[in-house]
Parts: C-alpha cells; sequence; structure tokens
C-alpha cells in the first residue's frame, strides 16, 4: 500500500514538474560535448523522417522539437554556427548535441572530434536594417484620378479622323520642290566655285605652255640630220 502510494505520488510530481523543468531547460544554455555525423551517413533517414546530407546545418537534440534553431558556440575557439533539430540524439552520457559534418566544419571541431560547447535556443533572427515597429512611420498615399477627358484616352486608330488628301499631296509636293531647288543651287555654288580657281591661273604661265611645244629629243635629233 505505501509502495503504491509513493509511486502515484511520483508520477504525479513528475507530471507537474515536468512542463516547468522544459521550459526552464529551452530558456537556459546547456553546457557539454558536442560530437558530429560521419560523411557515411549521408543518406539515412532521421527521427524526423528527412534525410540526413553532411552539408546541411542540422543537429540531433533530445529534447527541442523538430525545427528549432540552436545556436552553438565551440568553447575552445569560440566558433558559433546555427543549425536546425532534425533528430534525436546523443543518447551518450556527457554529449548534448549531434552536429552534422558541415556544421562541426563551420565551428572547426573536425580534427578534435568531440569538443565542449554551449546550446542556446536561437529566440530571434535580427535582420539588417529593418526599422522598429514603434520607430517606423508608414508613409500615406493619396490615389486621385487626374483630370483627363476620356476622348484623349482612345488610341489614333480608334479614333474618327478626317484626312485632307490633297493638302497632304501639297505637303509632299512643296517639300519635294524644295529639295530639287536645294540640290540645283548646290550644284551652281560648285561650278562657280570650280570656274573661279580656274580663272585664279596666272596669265604667263599658260602663255609659257602654249609656246613652248612639247618636242621630244628624238624629233630634234632627226630635224638635225
Amino acid at each position: 500500500m505505501i509502495r503504491r502510494q509513493w509511486r502515484r505520488w511520483t508520477v504525479l510530481t513528475t507530471v507537474a514538474l515536468l512542463p516547468h523543468f522544459l521550459i526552464f531547460s529551452f530558456s537556459q544554455s546547456q553546457s557539454g560535448k558536442a560530437s558530429f555525423y560521419s560523411k557515411r551517413s549521408t543518406g539515412t533517414r532521421t527521427a524526423s523522417g528527412e534525410r540526413l546530407h553532411h552539408d546541411s546545418l542540422t543537429c540531433a537534440h533530445r529534447s527541442y522539437p523538430f525545427g528549432t534553431l540552436l545556436k552553438v558556440t565551440n568553447v575552445i575557439n569560440g566558433k558559433k554556427v546555427v543549425v536546425r533539430v532534425n533528430d534525436r540524439g546523443p543518447f551518450r552520457r556527457g554529449r548534448i548535441i549531434d552536429l552534422s559534418w558541415g556544421a562541426a566544419k563551420a565551428i572547426g571541431m573536425i580534427a578534435q572530434g568531440i569538443v565542449p560547447v554551449t546550446v542556446e535556443k536561437l529566440h530571434e533572427t535580427i535582420v539588417p536594417f529593418k526599422p522598429d515597429d514603434d520607430d517606423y512611420i508608414q508613409p500615406k498615399f493619396e490615389f486621385e484620378l487626374a483630370d483627363i477627358d476620356p476622348a484623349d484616352l482612345v488610341p489614333a486608330w480608334q479614333q474618327d479622323i478626317k484626312i485632307d488628301h490633297q493638302k497632304v499631296w501639297r505637303s509632299m509636293h512643296r517639300t519635294a520642290s524644295e529639295s530639287a531647288e536645294d540640290a540645283r543651287q548646290a550644284v551652281k555654288e560648285a561650278v562657280t566655285a570650280a570656274e573661279a580657281r580656274t580663272n585664279d591661273r596666272p596669265a604667263d604661265v599658260l602663255d609659257i605652255i602654249n609656246q613652248t611645244p612639247n618636242v621630244s629629243k628624238v624629233y630634234l635629233k632627226r630635224q638635225r640630220k
């Protein structure tokens, strides 16, 4: 009878104190030894049903729920890494967490194998340059319709526009006539400039050229004979 009452009292006490123990353990940091999975464990199924990969930043913990983010700090060198719980363990005395191979490499424990670490639950993720809710004032925008005539919004190809073909033809003819007149004027100016360059030659040079025949030496030898 006494044993039954003692067992009942132990069970009730454990059930009553278990939530407080879990809250206390989750809110406080843990200190102990950490080990890691080998690369050969890649592909094995974890307790959460997820496949293990050595490059993923995951871990195994005994009590934290799956998906919880934990910050693990290597006590020896001070390096830190954030891992996600997806497995249960380790079940050896003195060890509090099992890290993936990638997480172990991040905190520099590959050579040692087992190192002392501290484990803390990551409560809040700090986003850089994110304003606080108290200090941030959201700007107010006033959306109003502009004073636009609905007729102006109709595309040109849908508008009833009458084209004066005679006016268009006269404009094209005038443009062509002006272009031809400009071309004739440019040719006239070019001819005038060429004649001016020809008239600028000295008269004596032309006279000398005309008076001196182009007689070859062979021709002169024949004349002497």
